[in-house]
């Protein structure tokens, strides 16, 4: 018996050490320890004189508190233009919100958006332009739309033989791969590529994928620089310098974008109108939760789910807080648990949560019933595929 009960113990021992390993060992660090490739200026600064550039940017492209566009300026850079991508230039629009293009007031360069109807630029929009600088703060989930803007732009480079240049940052969250692998025929803007929602790469890592694989039209005559980062790796959580959105006002709402954001697709809020966006979430009747919100019109949300009317839901704030005691993958209990707590399988889910998962697959098996372990099971074959292309594009540890 106490032979048993000693190998018993041993596999116990064994299980929780391989689990242990495979966990990563997260650090928490801020922005300024790490060297972006917007602060590398003497890195690419010599492609740039006495060439025609325009610089595609937000109010994340900054370096230190100076934005790109204006610390190029200082340098006699000439910016013909600026594009901007989701919420404009100046980050303050809404999700989905139409963004119109202008003059920014501060230097008097076109801007020129690139959301709506006007996704790619045209050979009108890049006419006299010799190299486009492309930096913006991705949070590495393949529904965040600045990696549909970065293939957008590519392309456009690529047929209008314009260089580019990715000045890279750091991806909150590339400490692990995960989620469904988007079908084809449901690419669109929030889903363009076959890669997982979690893909574990920065949005220069994925530049160089987009290229290699040819996911572009033009790709092989594509002239692509990346500036790399210096100091990061993927075991880093970085706490972002500026919201890279309206709705990520903080690392935690940036930690749990990947799990919350399939929110969108259904009946529940995720704090849209409140001062937690994508770090709550409820519904006027969710029954289980033990927080309470009631979104407001504010800026980045001025129409919020469920507008004026009180929530009940649950607050994860402090489940962030705890990195390094969480499963570090993109969680579906919340979502599975809602769905049985709402008990409405007909009124649950949207059209839009397809788009979101880049699939039909996922919705059909929360609705027959198939646990959180069942599912993420199913991904494994195709994740794997995934890790053994993007494996050619990897610059960090």
């Amino acid at each position: 018996m106490m032979k048993y009960t000693l190998s018993l113990l041993f596999l116990l021992i064994s299980i929780v050490v391989v689990v242990s390993a495979q966990q990563p060992n997260l650090k928490l660090v801020e922005y300024s320890q790490i060297t972006t490739g917007a602060s590398q200026i003497n890195s690419y600064l010599p492609f740039l004189k006495d060439k025609n550039i325009a610089v595609v940017a937000n109010q994340s492209s900054t370096i230190g508190n100076t934005q790109l566009v204006d610390t190029l300026l200082t340098y006699d850079i000439k910016i013909n233009k600026i594009f901007c991508p989701e919420h404009g230039f100046r980050g303050t629009a809404d999700a989905g919100e139409k963004v119109n293009s202008n003059i920014d007031p501060n230097t008097n360069i076109p801007i020129i958006s690139l959301y709506g109807s006007h996704r790619k630029p045209t050979s009108n929009d890049l006419k006299d332009i010799d190299i486009v600088v492309f930096d913006l703060q991705d949070v590495g989930t393949r529904f965040y739309t600045y990696i549909s803007t970065l293939t957008y732009i590519m392309e456009a480079c690529a047929q209008n033989n314009i260089s580019i240049i990715i000045l890279d940052r750091p991806n909150p969250n590339a400490y692990f791969i995960d989620g469904p692998v988007l079908e084809a025929k449901y690419s669109s803007f929030v889903g363009l590529h076959t890669v997982p929602v979690v893909y574990g790469m920065t949005i220069g890592e994925y530049g160089l994928m987009v290229a290699g694989e040819k996911w572009i039209s033009g790709a092989e005559k594509l002239d692509l620089k990346v500036i790399p980062l210096k100091k990061w790796n993927r075991n880093m959580i970085v706490k972002l310098k500026t919201r890279p959105s309206p709705n990520l006002p903080n690392w935690q709402s940036v930690y749990l974008y990947p799990s919350l954001c399939f929110f969108e697709g259904t009946i529940m809020s995720i704090g849209r109108g409140t001062n937690y966006p994508f770090q709550i979430f409820g519904n006027p009747k969710y029954s289980e939760g033990n927080y309470i919100f009631t979104p407001e019109s504010k800026s980045g949300a001025t129409n919020p789910k469920y507008k004026n009317k009180k929530c009940n839901g649950v607050n994860l704030i402090s489940y962030a807080n705890d990195i390094n005691s969480n499963s570090h993958h993109l969680s579906l209990k919340w979502l599975i648990n809602s769905y049985n707590v709402m008990n409405d399988s007909s009124a649950f889910f949207n059209n839009y949560f397809v788009k979101l998962a880049g699939t039909n697959t996922l919705q059909q098996q929360i609705e027959s019933g198939l646990s959180e372990t069942e599912i993420r099971k199913s991904w494994q074959p195709e994740i794997n595929e995934f890790k053994k292309i993007r494996s050619k594009y990897l610059l960090y540890p």
